[in-house]
C-alpha cells in the first residue's frame, strides 16, 4: 500500500540512488578537508569516537526527521512542512524550517562554489607539476598568490556553478540520477586509490596509530563539542537537501535502513580520508594538525616530493571535486524544487536563473580574499566569513533543532509510525528516546557553545 504520492519532480529509481544521492550530499569538503585536521587538533582516535557516537547518537535521528517528512510531503521542503502543519493542525511557525533549509543551503553554495574552484584549480596545478620538489614557503606563497587574484578565483567559481546549474536543470533522472551514478561510484574508487597509495607511502602504521589510538588526555570538552558538530554538519543536516532527497524516496524504502547506510558511508569516506591525508603527512614528517593549510599546502608539498606524486596529486584533488559537486546539486535542489512548483516554470530557466544570483553573491566571497579583504559585514567577518558563519553556525543548527522536534512532538504519531515502519516496539522507545532528548540537546549544546566562542 502506497505512503504517499509521486513527487512532481520526479523519484529516484531505486532505494540505492537515494543513498548514493544523500551520501553525495553528505560526503563534501567537510569529510576530506576538515575532518583530518580537527581530528588531529583534538586527539585522533579519541575525538573520531565521540564523532561516531555523535553521528548514531544526534545525526541519524535528525536525518530520519528530514527523510520522513520530505517522503511524507512529497514537495519541495517549504511545502512538504506547509502541508503537513496543515495536516497536523499546528503554528504556521514551523514553516519557518523550509523557509531556513532553503535559504541555508543557496547561500552556502554562494560560497561553497568558490572554494570547490580552489580544487579545480589545485588539479591543474598538480598536473602540471607546479609542487615538483618545493619546498613549504613555495607552496604556502603559490596558495596566497593563487587568493590575491580575484580574476582567477572568479574563473574557476564560474566552471563549478556552470557544471552545477547544468546537472540540476536535467531534472531528477536525466540530470541529478545520472550525475549520482557516475560521480559517487568514482568517488569511492579513487578514494580506495588514494588508500592504496597511503597504505604504502611509508607513513600508513602512524596514521592509523594516530586516528584510532585513545588519546583521551588531548581531547577536552571543547574537542567534544566540535566533535558533535562535526556529526551534524556533516551528514547535510538542516539545509532542506536531504528533506528535498526524500520526497523522491520510494514507499517501499525503509528509512532506518537508508539513513543508517548514508551515515556509514559517509563516516567511511571522512575516515578513509583522514588515513589517506594522515599517511601522506606522517610520510613527510610534517605537521597533521595543521589546520585548513592541510589541503592546499601540505598536502600538494608532501605529493610533490614523492615519485609519481603529480598522478596521485591530481587523482585526490578530482575526488574532491566530485564531492564538491555531488553537494552542490544537493544544496541547489531545495530553492529550485520550491520555485519549480510555486511559479509552475520550466525546471531549466529555473536553474540557470538560481545559477546566477547564487553566483552573483559568489562574487562577493570571491573578493573577501582579495580586493575587499579590509570590508567586513559585521565585526571582523568579511563577506565570506559572514555567510559561512550565519548559515553554519546558526541556521543550520536551528534547522535542524526545529526539524527533530516537529517530528518528535508535532507531527501525527501515526504518520510517523507509518513513515519509518515503527509497530511500537523498542525500536519506537529508542527514536522518541534520542529524537526527543538526545538530539535536540546534543544541537542545542552545539548551537550554544559556537555563539559562546563567537562573543567570548
Amino acid at each position: 500500500m502506497a505512503l504517499a504520492g509521486e513527487s512532481r519532480h520526479g523519484m529516484w529509481s531505486n532505494k540505492w540512488l537515494f543513498v548514493l544521492a544523500a551520501a553525495g550530499s553528505a560526503v563534501g569538503l567537510g569529510n576530506i578537508w576538515k575532518f583530518p585536521y580537527i581530528a588531529g587538533e583534538n586527539g585522533g582516535g579519541a575525538f573520531v569516537l565521540v564523532y561516531l557516537a555523535c553521528v548514531f547518537l544526534i545525526g541519524i535521528p535528525i536525518m530520519m526527521s528530514e527523510v520522513l517528512i520530505g517522503r511524507h510531503g512529497r514537495q519541495s521542503p517549504i511545502n512538504a512542512v506547509r502541508s503537513l502543519v496543515a495536516k497536523s493542525k499546528a503554528s504556521s511557525f514551523w514553516v519557518l524550517i523550509g523557509w531556513m533549509g532553503v535559504l541555508a543551503g543557496f547561500l552556502i553554495l554562494s560560497f561553497y562554489a568558490v572554494i570547490a574552484g580552489w580544487a579545480l584549480h589545485y588539479g591543474w596545478l598538480m598536473g602540471v607539476g607546479t609542487f615538483q620538489n618545493a619546498d613549504g614557503a613555495m607552496a604556502g606563497a603559490t596558495f596566497d598568490a593563487f587568493l590575491a587574484n580575484p580574476w582567477m578565483l572568479l574563473g574557476y567559481q564560474t566552471l563549478f556553478m556552470v557544471v552545477t546549474v547544468w546537472i540540476v536543470s536535467r531534472g531528477v533522472i536525466k540530470g541529478l540520477e545520472t550525475a549520482i551514478r557516475w560521480f559517487m561510484p568514482l568517488l569511492f574508487v579513487l578514494l580506495l586509490v588514494l588508500l592504496g597509495y597511503g597504505i604504502t607511502s611509508g607513513g600508513f602504521p602512524e596514521a592509523v596509530d594516530f586516528m584510532f589510538a585513545f588519546n583521551w588526555d588531548a581531547l577536552s570538552w571543547d574537542g567534544v563539542l566540535v566533535a558533535m558538530g562535526q556529526a551534524f554538519f556533516t551528514l547535510s543536516l538542516g539545509m532542506g537537501a536531504i528533506m528535498a532527497y526524500g520526497a523522491y524516496l520510494p514507499d517501499d524504502a525503509s528509512i532506518p535502513g537508508t539513513v543508517t547506510t548514508i551515515a556509514l558511508l559517509d563516516t567511511f569516506v571522512a575516515v578513509a580520508a583522514g588515513l589517506v591525508v594522515f599517511s601522506i603527512v606522517f610520510a613527510n614528517d610534517l605537521d597533521p594538525s595543521s589546520g585548513p593549510g592541510l589541503m592546499f599546502v601540505t598536502i600538494p608539498l608532501a605529493l610533490g616530493s614523492l615519485p609519481a606524486g603529480e598522478i596521485f596529486g591530481v587523482v585526490f584533488f578530482v575526488l574532491v571535486t566530485f564531492a564538491a559537486i555531488t553537494s552542490a546539486i544537493s544544496l541547489t535542489e531545495p530553492a529550485l524544487a520550491y520555485l519549480v512548483e510555486e511559479y509552475n516554470a520550466k525546471r531549466g530557466r529555473v536553474a540557470i536563473s538560481l545559477g546566477v544570483i547564487c553566483w552573483i553573491l559568489g562574487i562577493g566571497s570571491v573578493l573577501s580574499f582579495n580586493v575587499w579583504a579590509d570590508v567586513y559585514v559585521v565585526g571582523s567577518l568579511t563577506i565570506f566569513d559572514f555567510f559561512d558563519y550565519v548559515s553554519q553556525n546558526i541556521m543550520l543548527p536551528l534547522g535542524g533543532l526545529l526539524i527533530v522536534l516537529f517530528a518528535a512532538f508535532v507531527l501525527p504519531r501515526e504518520l510517523v509510525r507509518r513513515q519509518i515502519g515503527f509497530d511500537g516496539g523498542v525500536a519506537e522507545i529508542l527514536w522518541l528516546l534520542l529524537a526527543r532528548v538526545v538530539a535536540p540537546l546534543g544541537v542545542l549544546a552545539v548551537f550554544v557553545y559556537t555563539l559562546y566562542q563567537s562573543f567570548a
